[in-house]
């Protein structure tokens, strides 16, 4: 990842804060550094910087698996207002005094006389928001998220770090705020990338981990890292590495310049991302031994995290459907 000065300076800001610990988190966040509005023009209460600042942040809260609303309510909430032009609710989000998460709705959404109906699944930061934004095919609307016919339910989980939950509108009062078409795949797009940051944030830690423990033991007399075969599967591992850092900051650069074609850009990070992250996290369970079967050690969340992280937001086998009908190709098995 590029990383300028200015990157680099909000990048140790946030490890610093994340190594602190401090509680609550999140307002630390966003008084002391302001994630929650780093791609939000100063006009709306945001740092008017762009979504790659954003994407290091995530990549830092990726790589301590730390719980926040940054990717829900930071990234995916306030681009879909300020692309809808409804610029309102900005400022109590970039503030981190309020919350708000997003609503894909399913194709069977109805929407009549400004009023939802409809499931949303894999909805985040449900606890802790109080405003919903649901996009539909037909735009974006804003839903009270204690509005009589809103029903969430939380899932069952793997990664205990992210919640997630099912969100249910039965005739729900909402406030239309976009009527735009595009708003739709564009925001699936841009889940997918600012994901790919945390991706690759979870992976390059569990990578720094794996190489620190395989330095230190011993077996046979010596560090298991000096074997031959760990060494070629920890090179395979960087190498899958470094593939999803350039195809996730590729992805951001396309979205933050407004690039026509995101979708292509957009699925390639997820796919790349997803099977990285799996294959790192996996090499790090196995190369820790039995530790890394314990809950007492990091690597099972690591896991988890990876294999969770790649059912969000489409699985990569949807996305490399994807790119083969872009590239008009038949899909595969």
């Amino acid at each position: 990842m590029p990383l300028t000065d200015e990157r680099r300076a909000l990048r140790d800001a946030v490890r610093g804060l994340l190594a602190s610990r401090p509680d609550p988190l999140w307002p630390r966040l966003c008084k002391e550094i302001g994630v929650a509005g780093l791609a939000v023009p100063a006009s709306h209460g945001g740092a008017d910087a762009t979504l790659l600042e954003s994407q290091v942040v995530m990549t830092e809260l990726a790589r301590r698996l730390t719980p926040s609303p940054m990717l829900g309510s930071a990234v995916l909430a306030t681009q879909a207002l300020l692309r809808a032009g409804a610029t309102d609710l900005l400022p109590s989000l970039c503030a981190g005094d309020r919350v708000a998460t997003l609503l894909f709705l399913d194709d069977h959404t109805v929407s009549v006389a400004g009023r939802l109906t409809g499931e949303a699944s894999q909805v985040l930061d449900t606890a802790a928001a109080d405003v919903l934004l649901a996009v539909t095919g037909d735009g974006l609307w804003e839903v009270a998220a204690t509005a009589r016919g809103v029903d969430v339910l939380p899932c069952d989980v793997l990664d205990a770090t992210r919640p997630l939950a099912v969100v249910h509108l039965d005739d729900v009062p909402a406030w239309r705020l976009s009527d735009d078409p595009g708003l739709l795949p564009w925001l699936r797009d841009l889940a997918c990338v600012a994901l790919s940051a945390e991706q690759v944030g979870a992976a390059s830690r569990a990578f720094e981990l794996t190489h620190e423990y395989v330095r230190q033991r011993v077996q046979f007399g010596r560090p298991i890292g000096s074997f031959q075969v760990i060494q070629h599967r920890l090179a395979e591992a960087y190498l899958s590495l470094e593939a999803a850092t350039t195809a996730s900051w590729t992805a951001a650069e396309a979205v933050a310049a407004g690039a026509p074609d995101t979708a292509t850009p957009a699925a390639m990070a997820k796919v790349c991302c997803s099977e990285a992250q799996r294959a790192i996290t996996a090499e790090m369970v196995q190369m820790h031994g039995g530790i890394a079967i314990t809950w007492e050690h990091d690597a099972h969340r690591y896991l988890r995290r990876a294999y969770a992280d790649a059912e969000l937001f489409g699985s990569p086998g949807v996305h490399l459907n994807r790119l083969a009908a872009a590239l008009e190709l038949s899909p595969g098995p």
